[in-house]
């Protein structure tokens, strides 16, 4: 198995536990559950800059970034620094992430929170809501089109935002559907770790224009920013690059201010 393979198999197992531990009338009876989400794609369509910082502490690829910062910290930085949004990895295994950490974040700023996880249920997309999310994640690669529809039109029943992942124009052309807000070009193959902007540039054409598009992975200078700018891009999603830093909000505003 490569290593999204072992996330998806150890994620089925998490996702069975907990829906045994926790139904989803209780996710839905959660004081967030009601709350008016903030839509991600309208603030990109509306930004100069376009960046979605990322709350990430580790990877499989880069092993930790940063374990030593405080989710609260993160989030009240990158939105003094003017991010679109903010994205909070929930994996644990694989990521040192948690839904606590969505729901601290939640607690500290007003961004658009995307909850950034492997979902190959519908209970993570309730759950998503229950703990303060405006917009899931669904990867192509792990889904099938059935389960893309089915996902993103439950997502947006419950007014969340949908950011649909893909990796390659097959995984694109199997996902395109109304029930989308944005398309995300992931920049690096999930399969073999490595990136390239080129694959950002490649899918732009393919991508229809009723769709925000989204570039995400490896991006770390303005340069890189201006260039995915022409191919269309309103959006990209910065991780390592800011949280491998002592201070992401101050380094994300000095990278947003560079870029403006």
């Amino acid at each position: 198995m490569n290593i999204l393979d072992k996330i998806v198999f150890d994620k089925r197992k998490e996702v069975d536990l907990k829906k045994a531990l926790i139904s989803t009338q209780q996710l839905e009876s959660s004081q967030l559950f009601n709350r008016a989400t903030i839509s991600l794609s309208e603030k990109l369509k509306n930004s100069s800059s376009g960046i979605i910082a990322e709350h990430k502490r580790r990877s499989p690829s880069k092993s930790i970034i940063n374990n030593g910062l405080n989710v609260q910290d993160v989030a009240t930085g990158y939105e003094n620094a003017g991010v679109c949004g903010m994205s909070v990895l929930t994996d644990g295994k694989y990521f040192g992430g948690s839904l606590d950490d969505l729901i601290v974040a939640r607690a500290s700023c007003n961004l658009p929170l995307l909850r950034k996880e492997f979902i190959i249920d519908e209970y993570q997309i309730i759950e998503a809501k229950s703990y303060g999310a405006d917009v899931i994640l669904l990867i192509a690669a792990i889904l099938t089109k059935e389960e893309i529809k089915q996902f993103s039109q439950l997502a947006k029943s419950l007014n969340l935002d949908v950011l649909l992942e893909v990796h390659n124009e097959d995984e694109l052309q199997k996902s395109i559907m109304p029930s989308l807000d944005m398309i995300g070009v992931n920049n690096r193959n999930l399969k073999t770790f490595e990136v390239s902007l080129d694959t950002s540039k490649t899918l732009s054409t393919k991508i229809p224009d009723e769709f925000v598009k989204v570039s995400e992975s490896g991006i770390s200078d303005i340069q890189s920013i201006q260039t995915l700018k022409t191919y269309g891009y309103q959006g990209f999603l910065i991780g390592e690059n800011f949280m491998k830093t002592n201070n992401p909000g101050a380094n994300a505003k000095e990278f947003i201010k560079s870029l403006l």
